[in-house]
């Protein structure tokens, strides 16, 4: 946990210099000719408020959305790195992204609302950042819609307090930043919405999301490559995919992961709970992770090791010569209802997972089933478990 603590240190920082610090250079959107009326293309204005902050001379610099507005806003790059060593985003009002009926009229890239570059950025509510993806999940194919929020090769980032509604894909993409704090966030979307994961991260390490409420078609928290130090904290996911690890190794691509610590969460009818996945051929390592203190509400899938995954191409490819090392993995302290029949399902690839630990668990079913455990190529040790976990090998 020394990593949460040096976290929270460094948000010590950053607001005691907001409060305390030099002077501040203080920005409205309205200012620079933003309407806010949900119809009116704000973006220009938008990027000449930015254009100010990043600009200005003192050390912190705040820039305001207002409350009771709604800002229409197109693709907008928000670019660094600025002068400023913090800058403030206080979203009061609403901010909101076309619909696809006007796809034809601009060009997405990967992001609706891109950071580059920016360091020592807090992005903070009551406000709210809505997609629009009611507009965009039957008629735009998945590798054409953007992320909604992206930040990209930033360094203290803090994100506190919005309502995330709707994203056309992913509603929070955190890529190559470090130094990350993510609380108190409410993201939003339906559980049929395709690929609407709530944060993904990537190239990243030392962050960590607490307090905060998922609620998605997709994972509510997906950890990719390159990261290390990750730290989930009270994080209540439902509807959604679980808090998974992956998928990695697709491509045969060479993939790491390490020390991540998930606890005290709640999975509440999540299509699956704690997994790690990936996918035969990549190589690399998942390692020194572990799920700890989770609340199970009809979830499907609590506990799942899928070293077989597909990617969308079925859930049981084969073995290759090469696979993604797995190992000190720890699920404990696992309680509550189980909506799958496998309740844990440990399906590793021939190379085997490694130093698995599972103790502590208490899962019934939620549909009245005799639960099933499944190991394949699963080492570990195992104690005090209902179900009983007798097939993880020693």
């Amino acid at each position: 946990m020394e990593g949460v603590v040096v976290m929270f240190f460094m948000l010590g920082i950053s607001l005691s210099h907001l409060v305390t610090g030099n002077a501040q250079d203080y920005f409205d959107v309205g200012k620079f000719g933003a309407v806010g009326d949900g119809n009116t293309d704000d973006s220009p204005a938008f990027l000449k408020a930015w254009q100010a902050v990043c600009g200005a001379s003192g050390e912190n610099a705040t820039l305001e959305i207002a409350a009771n507005r709604t800002f229409l806003l197109y693709p907008v790059q928000f670019n660094g790195p600025c002068k400023p060593r913090y800058i403030h985003i206080k979203v009061l009002g609403k901010i909101l992204a076309p619909s696809v009926d006007e796809r034809g009229k601009f060009k997405y890239d990967d992001c609706w609302l891109c950071f580059k570059h920016v360091d020592g950025l807090i992005v903070d509510g009551p406000g709210q950042i809505d997609g629009n993806g009611t507009t965009w999940w039957t008629e735009v194919p998945i590798s054409e819609r953007p992320t909604a929020l992206h930040f990209h090769l930033c360094t203290d980032l803090r994100l506190h307090g919005l309502t995330h509604l709707n994203s056309q894909k992913n509603h929070i993409s955190i890529y190559n930043c470090s130094g990350v704090l993510i609380s108190d966030l409410n993201i939003i979307a339906p559980s049929d919405s395709p690929n609407t994961d709530g944060i993904d991260i990537a190239l990243s390490s030392q962050l960590l999301i607490s307090n905060t409420f998922i609620g998605t078609g997709d994972d509510c928290v997906a950890i990719n490559g390159g990261t290390s130090n990750i730290n989930i904290t009270s994080v209540t996911c439902g509807p959604g995919h679980g808090i998974s690890i992956g998928s990695l190794g697709e491509g045969e691509t060479n993939e790491n992961v390490d020390q991540v610590h998930v606890t005290g969460c709640t999975f509440n009818r999540t299509m699956n709970g704690a997994r790690i996945k990936t996918i035969p051929g990549g190589t690399g390592f998942a390692r020194d992770i572990s799920f700890e203190e989770i609340t199970l509400i009809a979830s499907g899938n609590p506990i799942v090791i899928d070293q077989h995954y597909c990617n969308g191409h079925g859930h049981h490819c084969q073995d290759q010569e090469k696979a993604i090392a797995v190992s000190n993995v720890t699920f404990r302290g696992f309680r509550g209802t189980s909506a799958a029949v496998e309740a844990i399902n440990l399906d590793c690839s021939k190379q085997g997972c490694r130093g698995i630990t599972i103790d502590n668990i208490n899962i019934s079913s939620s549909v009245g089933k005799d639960l099933r455990v499944v190991c394949n190529n699963a080492y570990g040790t195992t104690a005090s478990t209902v179900p009983e976990v007798s097939c993880l090998s020693s």
